[in-house]
């Protein structure tokens, strides 16, 4: 059985209901599952929430939660980290967790923001037009970007930390290995450590042969192993057919780089748990070690 804290709903750009989703969990007999629609933005974003829709969103929430006793329904949103204009605190209130993100990085010429996960010709556009074509400064923005939210909203979940690398499929842009890049990584690990994040393992770059590793690469994961940062297995799901994408692969490959427990949701409190490659072990162990959500 797994979990699975980042998922969405046709409250954003996901493509089914809040039912439907949870629907489909049961059927995979999933232990937890967090719904975690994009949250709404200050400005019209297509793939985001509408802010009048986020009473409404909750509420499915609980409806789906109240109706549901065979499997643990929490309410978050994966909220975008924009500096003076949104963040994870933003609506840290009205959830049970939430998961912060970096997708914009400055602003284009025309003032809108830079999202640096769409087409590979928006992504070229902004890099030219902000950073002069330079992937370097672009990726220093990124990284930087992302400590200030870790150290400034601190969410519980940070989201597809190494997502900048979508578009370097084949190193189509810099190398992994390339001393500055790894001291961005490691310099942000450090600050995910001392703020006590969760960093999440995310399969959708695999599923949608975007990537041809997890969010975030091995290297990385095995630097996230050294800080003893804690992790959690997500799929970043935007249909239920795939809450559980390449768990199994990606479950292995973390058990072979040295991780022995992935950190859920359970019973209000995020728990350390054992697991293999078929999901969850033993969740009701009384000897798991429990962290209080704030």
């Amino acid at each position: 059985m797994w979990t699975n804290y980042h998922c969405h709903t046709n409250f954003c750009d996901g493509k089914k209901p809040v039912a439907d989703v949870v629907s489909e969990a049961k059927k995979l007999g999933m232990l937890a599952l967090g719904i975690s629609s994009h949250a709404p933005l200050p400005f019209p974003a297509k793939w985001c929430m509408k802010p009048e829709m986020l009473d409404a969103y909750l509420g499915e929430i609980a409806d789906a939660r109240s109706k549901t006793t065979d499997m643990q329904i929490y309410a978050g949103l994966e909220v975008d980290y924009i500096p003076d204009k949104v963040s994870p605190h933003t609506f840290k209130d009205k959830l049970d967790y939430t998961v912060g993100s970096v997708h914009f990085v400055d602003q284009l010429p025309n003032g809108e923001g830079w999202g640096i996960d769409g087409t590979y010709e928006v992504f070229m556009g902004g890099l030219v037009a902000i950073y002069g074509g330079s992937i370097r400064q672009a990726i220093n923005r990124y990284f930087t970007l992302t400590r200030e939210m870790v150290i400034n909203a601190t969410p519980d979940v940070v989201g597809h930390i190494d997502k900048i690398k979508m578009h370097n499929r084949g190193d189509h842009f810099y190398q992994e290995a390339e001393p500055w890049y790894k001291q961005e990584v490691k310099q942000t690990l450090d600050v995910v450590a001392k703020a006590g994040c969760i960093i999440e393992v995310n399969t959708r770059g695999l599923y949608q042969s975007r990537t041809d590793d997890p969010y975030p690469s091995p290297w990385i994961l095995q630097e996230i192993l050294d800080r003893n940062i804690p992790i959690t297995l997500s799929s970043d799901a935007h249909h239920p057919d795939d809450l559980v994408n390449r768990f199994t692969e990606v479950a292995g490959d973390l058990l072979s780089i040295g991780f022995k427990k992935l950190r859920i949701l359970l019973d209000g409190r995020w728990t350390d748990v054992p697991f293999d490659q078929h999901g969850i072990i033993s969740p009701n162990n009384r000897n798991l070690s429990h962290h209080t959500l704030a």
